[in-house]
């Protein structure tokens, strides 16, 4: 059978976006060129425009989609009451989610100054979405008494901020395997926030020198 234009489409389009995501994440986007993207793409300069108006919109498409798909998962993502597990929560689920996503992470934060004016407000606008995920959760720490901090807001940017640096040196064959990356992270989140558990008598060899209150 032969193929037809639409489902040559529909697997050119997503090439597209692969392609320009590995090439602006390789080579910045500012030294990527339309024709480059064509030509690993296998298409001619001027069929790239059936699938994007130019080089800004799947610069912005990429940024969205990521965006979207990170707090959509999370919505979605199971949750639990005390402040300090969700600290955790939130550690495990972001790092787990970015772990395969090095070029999607690279460029999310390289290249957010590229957006032109009115693009960058819907970013930023998710992204402040994302973050005030977290501050709500140290909120609800500072107020129960857990989390020793002055500013939720910004212990929040300083979290993420250590968080988003995980993948700039995570290698899969690396020395340390996802799960001993997530407990790392967990505690030093958790260490900086001068987490307090609650916890019952016989469970102090769990916390390892974290501060307790026993009931």
């Amino acid at each position: 059978m032969s193929r037809t234009s639409g489902s040559f489409s529909q697997k050119t389009a997503p090439r597209v976006a692969q392609t320009a995501l590995r090439l602006f994440a390789k080579y910045g986007y500012a030294a990527v060129s339309m024709r480059q993207i064509a030509r690993d793409v296998g298409v001619q300069v001027g069929a790239l425009y059936n699938y994007t108006p130019d080089k800004q919109a799947l610069l912005f498409n990429i940024l969205l989609q990521h965006m979207d798909s990170l707090l959509a998962a999370w919505a979605h993502y199971p949750k639990r009451r005390d402040p300090s597990d969700q600290v955790n929560d939130f550690i495990q689920f972001h790092l787990e989610f970015h772990f395969s996503k090095a070029d999607e992470v690279f460029v999310a934060y390289m290249e957010l100054r590229n957006l032109i004016p009115q693009n960058f407000i819907v970013i930023e606008k998710l992204r402040r979405d994302y973050e005030t995920v977290l501050q709500e959760i140290l909120s609800a720490g500072l107020a129960a008494g857990q989390f020793e901090i002055q500013d939720a807001k910004i212990a929040t940017l300083a979290i993420i901020g250590m968080l988003k640096e995980v993948g700039t040196w995570y290698r899969p064959d690396g020395r340390l395997g996802e799960p001993e990356i997530i407990r790392l992270y967990q505690n030093m989140a958790l260490d900086v926030l001068g987490s307090k558990y609650v916890i019952k008598k016989g469970q102090l060899d769990k916390l390892s020198g974290r501060r307790v209150v026993i009931e």
